[in-house]
C-alpha cells in the first residue's frame, strides 16, 4: 500500500503561488498606464513635455519607476513554518513522501525556474509597452506639426557713399526751397500786374505788376505826328532866344512828336516826379508807412518855395503830407525831407538809371537855383508812360500819385492850353533859366496823352511860359479834331 502523500508540500507550493500573483498584481498597479494615443486633430498641438524632451534626445521613453526585485525569494508557507512543520527542515517538508531526494539536474532546472521570476517582474520585460510607447511616439512624430512663422526681418544694407547723389538731391531741394520762396515773394509783393496796353483806360481792371523786379520799359512808338510837328516848330521860331525840348505821345495810337526832346536841360522842379515815383515804389515795397512820422531838422530846409521852411523845427509831419506838399506846391522843404527818407541823391539816381532815365540826375538839393539838377523831354515823357502803361507802381499806388499831381497848384502853363472838360495831372518847374511843365490830359472825347515842354530862356524871360501855353492849345486842339490818322511817311510804319 502506497503511503499517502503529505499535504504540506501541496499546501507550500500553492501559497508560494498565491504569494507570488499578489505581488506581482501589486507591481503590476504601481505601473503607471500608457497616455491614450491622441486624436488626429490634437496631432498639430504642441507636443507633451516628455515628448518635447525626446525630441531633445532626452529619450522616448516615460520614465518608469524600478521595481524592487527579490533575487532569492525564500518562498514561505506561513509565518510561522516552525509551527507547522513540526521541527522539520525545509528540505524535508518540500520532498513528499515517496519520492526521490533532487538530483543536481533538478535543482539547476529549479534555480533556472527560480531566476525566471524576476526576469517577469522586471521592468525590461515589458516589451509590448516599450513598443507601444514607440508605436504611440512614432504616430505623433508622423503627424505634421506647425513651424512657428519666422518674421523676417528686412535688413537695410549700407550702400557705398555716392557724392554725385547727394550733389543731384540737393541741387533738387534747392530748387523746391526756390519755387516755394518765389511764390511767396510773388504771393506777398504788392505788385504784380500785367502791362497795360495804350489803347486801355485807366478805368479798365488789370493785374498788379511788380515795380522792383521789372524795370521800367519805354513806351513802344508808332508814327511821329509830322503836321502837329511843323506847327509846333512853327511858334518856337517866333522867338528865336528859347530853346524849348518838347516830347508828346497819343497813348491811343503810340503815334508823337519828339523835337529836340533829348537835349539835356534843367531839372528845375521837374525832378520831383521821379521823386514822387520813387516814394511810392517804397511804400509798395513796405520800406516807408503813409502815415510814417518825418521830423522837419534843420539839415532838409531849402528856401524858395513852399511853406515847411517856416515851420517849427522838430516838428512832425506824416510822410503823405510831406510827398503831397513836394508836388502840389512844390515845397523845396518837403522835397529835401523825402529826398533823406528815401536813400539820399546817390540812391535815387541809381533808380532813375534803372527806369532808363539816363539823364535825370539829382545833383544838389533843393531849391536848385543853378540847374544842376538835370533832365530831358524825353526822360519825362516815358517816366509818365510808364505810368500809364502800369509799370514801376501798382495801380493803387499809382492813381493816388496822380491825384496827388492833379493837385498841383500852379496851372498858369499847360493847363491853360486846355479846353473845358480836359483834366491834368502835372508839374511845374520854375528857374531863372528855364521853365517847364510835365503833365498826363484826359480830353473829353476820351482820348490820352502826354505832353512834356521845357523851354531854356534868358533869365526869367517871360515868353518861354507863353511858348509853352501856345504849344498845349496847339496840341489840344489838334487832338479834338475829327481825324485821328496821320500822314503815313515813307520808312516809317501807318498806325493800324
Amino acid at each position: 500500500m502506497n503511503p499517502t502523500p503529505s499535504p504540506l508540500p501541496q499546501r507550500s507550493q500553492r501559497l508560494a503561488r498565491l504569494h507570488l500573483a499578489k505581488r506581482e498584481s501589486q507591481e503590476q498597479r504601481n505601473l503607471k498606464p500608457l497616455p491614450p494615443r491622441q486624436p488626429l486633430q490634437q496631432a498639430i498641438s504642441p507636443p507633451p513635455p516628455q515628448l518635447r524632451q525626446s525630441r531633445l534626445g532626452l529619450g522616448l521613453i516615460p520614465q518608469i519607476p524600478k521595481l524592487r526585485v527579490d533575487r532569492n525569494p525564500t518562498l514561505r508557507q506561513t509565518s510561522n513554518p516552525g509551527r507547522e512543520l513540526k521541527g522539520r527542515s525545509v528540505a524535508q517538508s518540500n520532498t513528499p513522501q515517496g519520492l526521490q531526494p533532487l538530483t543536481d539536474a533538478s535543482k539547476r532546472r529549479r534555480d533556472s525556474k527560480r531566476d525566471s521570476i524576476p526576469s517577469v517582474l522586471s521592468p525590461v520585460s515589458v516589451p509590448t509597452r516599450r513598443n507601444e510607447t514607440r508605436r504611440n511616439q512614432s504616430s505623433l512624430n508622423s503627424q505634421p506639426t506647425p513651424s512657428p512663422k519666422t518674421r523676417r526681418t528686412r535688413r537695410t544694407q549700407k550702400q557705398p557713399f555716392n557724392p554725385f547723389v547727394y550733389i543731384i538731391r540737393l541741387l533738387i531741394l534747392g530748387i523746391g526751397i526756390g519755387a516755394i520762396a518765389g511764390t511767396l515773394f510773388s504771393t506777398f509783393d504788392p505788385a504784380s500786374q500785367l502791362p497795360v496796353n495804350a489803347n486801355d483806360t485807366s478805368d479798365t481792371p488789370v493785374q498788379e505788376r511788380s515795380s522792383t523786379a521789372n524795370p521800367g520799359t519805354a513806351m513802344s512808338l508808332r508814327q511821329e505826328i509830322s503836321p502837329l510837328k511843323s506847327q509846333i516848330q512853327a511858334l518856337a521860331a517866333q522867338n528865336s532866344k528859347l530853346q524849348p525840348g518838347i516830347f508828346l505821345v497819343d497813348l491811343d495810337t503810340g503815334t508823337y512828336v519828339d523835337w529836340q526832346g533829348q537835349s539835356i536841360l534843367p531839372a528845375a522842379s521837374t525832378i520831383k516826379v521821379p521823386i514822387l515815383v520813387a516814394f511810392f515804389q517804397d511804400v509798395d515795397a513796405g520800406k516807408i508807412r503813409l502815415d510814417e512820422p518825418l521830423t522837419l531838422e534843420p539839415d532838409v530846409i531849402g528856401t524858395g518855395s513852399g511853406e515847411l521852411q517856416y515851420q517849427k523845427l522838430g516838428h512832425q509831419y506824416t510822410a503823405l503830407e510831406v510827398v503831397t506838399k513836394m508836388s502840389a506846391i512844390s515845397d523845396n522843404t518837403a522835397t529835401n525831407m523825402i529826398i533823406k527818407r528815401l536813400g539820399g541823391a546817390a540812391v535815387l539816381n541809381q533808380r532813375f538809371q534803372s527806369w532808363g532815365l539816363t539823364a535825370t540826375v539829382i545833383n544838389n538839393p533843393l531849391p536848385d537855383l543853378e540847374g544842376t539838377n538835370t533832365t530831358t523831354a524825353r526822360d519825362l515823357g516815358n517816366l509818365m508812360g510808364m505810368l500809364n502803361q502800369g509799370q514801376l507802381l501798382t495801380l493803387r499806388s499809382r492813381d493816388r500819385l496822380l491825384n496827388i499831381m492833379q493837385q498841383t497848384v500852379n496851372n498858369s502853363l499847360l493847363p491853360k492850353g486846355l479846353g473845358s472838360g480836359a483834366t491834368i495831372a502835372h508839374k511845374t518847374g520854375d528857374i531863372g533859366s528855364l521853365v517847364g511843365d510835365v503833365g498826363l490830359v484826359d480830353m473829353p472825347n476820351g482820348k490820352r496823352y502826354i505832353i512834356v515842354t521845357m523851354v531854356k530862356r534868358p533869365h526869367n524871360d517871360g515868353s518861354a511860359s507863353e511858348l509853352i501855353r501856345n504849344i498845349s492849345r496847339t496840341v489840344y486842339n489838334y487832338f479834338n479834331q475829327p481825324h485821328s490818322r496821320p500822314t503815313k511817311q515813307a520808312g516809317t510804319a501807318g498806325v493800324s
